[in-house]
C-alpha cells in the first residue's frame, strides 16, 4: 500500500505532509517532457516517497512508471516546501508537498505511456508550455529557466 494511503486511514482528511520528487527531462533539444494527466492539466513525472526512499530513488521510479524511461545523472534542482504548496484534492483530502526538483538529460527507453495516470505525453519547448500546465510545476519549471 502506499505509504500516503496507509497514513490517511489514521488522519481522514486532515492535512499532511508529503515528501515527492519530480523531474525536469530534457530532450537534446532542450524541450522539456510534461505528462498530460487524466483531469486535463500537464505536469512534470513524478509523485510520493514511500517508506524507506530517497528523493532520488522517488524520482527515478515514478519516472519509470510513468514514462517507460529510465533517467540517470539527476540534478538537484531544488527542495520546494511551504505554505504555498498546500492542496486540498477533490475528495477532500488535505496536503502539504515538500518536493525535490530535479533535472537531467540522462535518458534511456522509449516512451511507454502508463494510462491508468497518463492521457499523452510530449516534449514542450519552455517559452511554449500548455496553458494547463499545473501551477506548481510552472513554478518548477520557470526556477530552472532562470538558473540556467
Amino acid at each position: 500500500m502506499e505509504y500516503f494511503k496507509y497514513l490517511r486511514q489514521f488522519v481522514g482528511h486532515k492535512p499532511i505532509i508529503l515528501p515527492g520528487s519530480v523531474v525536469i527531462i530534457l530532450n537534446e533539444q532542450n524541450e522539456i517532457l510534461l505528462q498530460k494527466r487524466h483531469n486535463g492539466n500537464w505536469g512534470l513525472p513524478g509523485g510520493l516517497m514511500d517508506l524507506g526512499e530517497s528523493f532520488e530513488e522517488v524520482a527515478k521510479r515514478e519516472v519509470f512508471e510513468e514514462t517507460g524511461l529510465v533517467v540517470d545523472n539527476l540534478q538537484l534542482l531544488n527542495v520546494l516546501s511551504g505554505s504555498q504548496y498546500y492542496l486540498k484534492v477533490p475528495n477532500g483530502d488535505e496536503l502539504y508537498s515538500a518536493t525535490a526538483v530535479y533535472y537531467t538529460k540522462d535518458v534511456t527507453g522509449d516512451i511507454k505511456i502508463d494510462y491508468s495516470e497518463s492521457k499523452d505525453m510530449k516534449y514542450f519547448a519552455t517559452g511554449n508550455l500548455p496553458n494547463e500546465l499545473t501551477e506548481n510545476d510552472r513554478g518548477f519549471i520557470e526556477e530552472y529557466v532562470n538558473r540556467k
